[in-house]
Order: structure tokens, then C-alpha cells, then sequence
């Protein structure tokens, strides 16, 4: 069992937002078992939102791993950082090249976790991906391999800092929605294509949820602006427009208003999961069992009839995608409203 308790100790992890937010199970069990250890954990810049005001950390550092620090001297001065730090353990997280770079050249006693395989001979301790778990519990599985037994954790967790809670409450009284207001929220967008939904049937799921009485509004980022309005271009009914409006703590913070997200799978659907949210997500491609709702409040909607064409393996390619265009606007008003009614 490696000593982790009064111990300082530096958390790598340079993955995407849904990724990121996967990890926060990993550092509440890392607390519980080193109570007073300093712990630090390096992210990219653009998403140290997800755990900047994480109680189960003390210190975040950041790279802008794809804009000034894209480079091999970059990533030497940020393993530099960390040799300055006189950490005792560093914990990696992400197996590429970049992040077990930054490891390889950090001056650290004990190094473990995963490793590209080409720095994986300088590790104190290589963990292997198991890739038969959902990705939380594959982070979780780091420390239960170094000796840690209560592995027991609140699920995804982000939490936004005051100044994000008043952006979003200052959206919500711009937009005029009240406290009682029955408010879902829609993300249409994905980082991956071939997991997004069609976005005229995303509208019709908003029009028939609008003539029900609920608020609709449309989240996602600066990026996924001509999505929604193309989606909001088939609505018959006036959807409230968050698009590009959040950083993600704002957006997360905004989402704690909703009842309902209704969801591709993507970063922003974790980013639900982590305010309690109960939401609706649509998976085409991606396996559920490795990468779908860590909670237990969700539907996950899939193809009717199933297509199994690529799924096992993900791909994420074929020449019809049936595997969303077989995922029906009724199976998601319905998933809904099994959500809303209770």
C-alpha cells in the first residue's frame, strides 16, 4: 500500500471537459483516504472551471495545452512547475503523450498511475486502463490498486464558485424565469459528430414539452451556436438562447435551475450529472456502460429497433449512423415525462 496521507501530492489529467468531470469521483476518494495530504492537480486552462473551487483539492495548475504551451518547451517549463513544488507522489490520469511527458521530466519521488508506454519504465508504479469499467470508476481504480479501500464517493462533482452563481442568476432574471418557473434544458451539441441527435428533432421534443408548460432553453458553447439555431429555426415555440453564454461554472451553476436536461452525450451532460440534475441523454455510438450517466438519475435512450453495427468498438463511423437516426422524438417525450411527472 502506497502512504498517500500527509503526503503532497500532484494529480495529472489533460483530457476534455466530460473527461475531466469523470475525475471528480477519483479526488473525493483521494481526500477521504489522505485527509491531510496537499493535493494538486494539473488541468488544461480552459477547464480548470470543473475543479477550481473543489473542496477536495488545494491547489489547481493549469496548461494551455492547445494554445502558447503546445510545445516541447512548454511542457518542460510545466514539468518544471511541478519539480519546484517538491511534490512526494504524482498521480497521472491521462495516458498520452503530452501528459506522461510533463510526468517523465517532473521531479518526483513516486510516480504512479497510467503512462504512455513509452515512459512507462519510469514510473515507480504503472496502472493498467481497465477498459471494462465505466471511466469513473477506471480512475477510481488507480488508487484502489495502490491500497485504498473505501473507494465510496458523492458521484460527479463540480461546484460553482459564488461569482458564477450570479451570472447565472443574473441570466435567469434577464430571461424572466422565476423560481417556480418548470425549466428544461436542452444541449444538442457533441464534440463528436456521429453523437449528435438531428436538430429538428431536438425542436419537436421542445415544442411538445413548451405546450405542456415548461420554459425550454438551449445551453451548449460558443461552438454549437449554428446547431441551435438551426434546431430553434424548426420551433414553433420561443426557446430561451444560453448558447455561448457560460463559462462552465456559470453553465453550471445555470443548470441547477432546470428539472430536465435533455442530452447528447457530451461534456455538458456530465457537467448536469454534477448539479443533480436528472436529465435524458441520447447514445448512438458510444457505449453506456463505459461512458453513459455516472448517476442514477437518467435515461439513457437508444436506437429502436437496436443497431449493434459498431457499437462494441466504437468507431464512431459508418455510412447511415442508424444507430441515432433509429432513435425516435417519441422514446425522448417519453423518457421526459416519466422525469417530469415525478
Amino acid at each position: 500500500m502506497l502512504e498517500l496521507n500527509k503526503k503532497r501530492i500532484i494529480v495529472t489529467f489533460l483530457m476534455h471537459l466530460g473527461d475531466l468531470t469523470l475525475t471528480t469521483p477519483f479526488l473525493h476518494v483521494l481526500r477521504k483516504a489522505a485527509p491531510d495530504a496537499y493535493i494538486a492537480y494539473l488541468v488544461d486552462e480552459k477547464l480548470k472551471d470543473v475543479v477550481l473551487h473543489n473542496p477536495n483539492i488545494d491547489e489547481v495548475l493549469t496548461i494551455d495545452k492547445k494554445g502558447k504551451d503546445n510545445s516541447i518547451k512548454a511542457l518542460c517549463k510545466a514539468a518544471d512547475m511541478i519539480s519546484e513544488k517538491k511534490f512526494d507522489v504524482l498521480i497521472n490520469l491521462h495516458p498520452n503523450e503530452r501528459c506522461s511527458f510533463i510526468d517523465f521530466w517532473a521531479k518526483v519521488p513516486v510516480k504512479v498511475g497510467f503512462s504512455h508506454f513509452l515512459f512507462r519504465p519510469f514510473l515507480t508504479r504503472v496502472t493498467r486502463l481497465n477498459r471494462k469499467m465505466h471511466a469513473a470508476d477506471m480512475y477510481i481504480d488507480v488508487l484502489a490498486q495502490l491500497g485504498v479501500q473505501d473507494l465510496s464517493n458523492n458521484g460527479l462533482e463540480i461546484f460553482p464558485g459564488e461569482d458564477d452563481k450570479k451570472a447565472a442568476n443574473d441570466f435567469w432574471q434577464e430571461k424572466q424565469v422565476a423560481e417556480e418557473d418548470k425549466l428544461v434544458g436542452f444541449n444538442i451539441g457533441s464534440a463528436v459528430k456521429t453523437k449528435r441527435w438531428a436538430p429538428e428533432r431536438f425542436a419537436q421534443v421542445a415544442d411538445a414539452l413548451a405546450a405542456k408548460g415548461y420554459k425550454t432553453v438551449f445551453f451548449g458553447g460558443s461552438m454549437d451556436e449554428e446547431m441551435v439555431k438551426e434546431a430553434t429555426a424548426f420551433m414553433t415555440t420561443k426557446p430561451i438562447i444560453a448558447t455561448g453564454r457560460f463559462t462552465i461554472g456559470q453553465l453550471a451553476a445555470a443548470m441547477q435551475h432546470c428539472k430536465l436536461i435533455i442530452t447528447n452525450d457530451s461534456g455538458p451532460m456530465h457537467v448536469a450529472i454534477s448539479q443533480k440534475v436528472p436529465i435524458v441523454a441520447m447514445y448512438g455510438p458510444s457505449s453506456p456502460e463505459l461512458y453513459g450517466p455516472y448517476t442514477k438519475d437518467a435515461t439513457i435512450v437508444t436506437a429502436m429497433p437496436p443497431c449493434t453495427g459498431c457499437a462494441k468498438g466504437m468507431k464512431h463511423e459508418c455510412e447511415d449512423m442508424q444507430c441515432m437516426t433509429r432513435l425516435t422524438v417519441e422514446q425522448v417525450i417519453e423518457a421526459a415525462e416519466n422525469w417530469l411527472k415525478n
